[in-house]
């Protein structure tokens, strides 16, 4: 069973995106070619879990990080679970494998303070591109959606009267999540110089390069850490960190974690409850301020 088999029924029946799919993909070629290249071995169907945990000790000594070297893994039991799945094997070689131990990874959320730093303070250019940059960070500081659902949000997906946006999620799970007010002022403003634009190549899709192409990740990117790097001196700023202030902030002011986990597009609660660790300082305050028996 080819690789190629694998990799379109995580396309096909599990409709995973060709982002998740190519790392896959990827993952299981490099355990391949070191199948080849350490032990003259081209075919990885039948391995032995002594041979996986060969390439584990080689990732690792060569400097990969546990949690890389957890993800390249979880690709491979997740080929092997496919064989066993169309009946090629009758054993999952990782059957009994553990993944290596990591750290817990936090990311630090933007402060209201910062946020309001950016959007209230920091002058944006009167044009195209400077509608669309302020946009762009209050959408992602108002909705938490992701920036692969920023770059596929398409003209149709905004209802204005309904005062909604469409998302389509990984795995191609849809949602509705609601836009406020000021949101809806921002992209009427971007809307009309995005109108007068001599060429657009993607008309379809919302959020486009000053060349009229469909925007591309790492000019959003690029367009987070340029404004935030003006008043925040956090060492990561990126559009997940403003997905993460997104549902913070929401913990923080009591928002139900099942609310939260629906507009993020969470499977599960576990996926969710990673942001709950700020929103606990601020329980924290709370409970101090409130409990008769703490001292004031």
């Amino acid at each position: 069973m080819s690789i190629e088999s694998f990799i379109s029924y995580l396309s096909l029946e599990k409709n995973y995106s060709p982002h998740t799919t190519k790392a896959y993909q990827n993952d299981i070629i490099e355990f391949k070619n070191f199948c080849r290249e350490e032990f003259d071995l081209e075919d990885i169907v039948q391995v032995s879990y002594s041979l996986i945990r060969s390439w584990v000790i080689s990732l690792v000594e060569s400097g990969v990080s546990n949690r890389s070297v957890n993800r390249k893994i979880a690709s491979l039991k997740a080929y092997y679970k496919f064989l066993l799945g169309v009946g090629i094997l009758t054993i999952n070689p990782l059957a009994k494998h553990k993944a290596l131990k990591t750290s817990k990874k936090i990311e630090i959320p933007f402060s209201e303070m910062e946020m309001e730093d950016v959007l209230s303070q920091i002058p944006f250019e009167d044009n195209f591109e400077g509608k669309r940059d302020k946009l762009i960070i209050e959408l992602l500081y108002t909705t938490g959606i992701r920036r692969a659902e920023l770059i596929g949000l398409k003209v149709k997906d905004v209802d204005y009267g309904a005062m909604t946006i469409k998302v389509l999620g990984k795995r191609n799970k849809e949602r509705i999540i609601p836009l406020l007010e000021a949101t809806k002022d921002l992209f009427l403003e971007y809307n009309h110089e995005r109108n007068a634009l001599q060429v657009i190549q993607d008309e379809a899709f919302i959020f486009l390069s000053g060349k009229g192409n469909k925007m591309y990740e790492t000019l959003v990117y690029r367009i987070i850490n340029k404004y935030f790097s003006l008043v925040s001196a956090k060492v990561k700023k990126s559009p997940h960190i403003l997905r993460h202030t997104f549902a913070t902030h929401l913990l923080n002011k009591g928002a139900d974690l099942n609310s939260v986990k629906e507009l993020l597009g969470h499977s599960s609660l576990a996926s969710t409850q990673v942001y709950t660790h700020n929103s606990i300082a601020e329980l924290k305050k709370v409970h101090l301020a409130a409990h008769p028996r703490s001292k004031k």
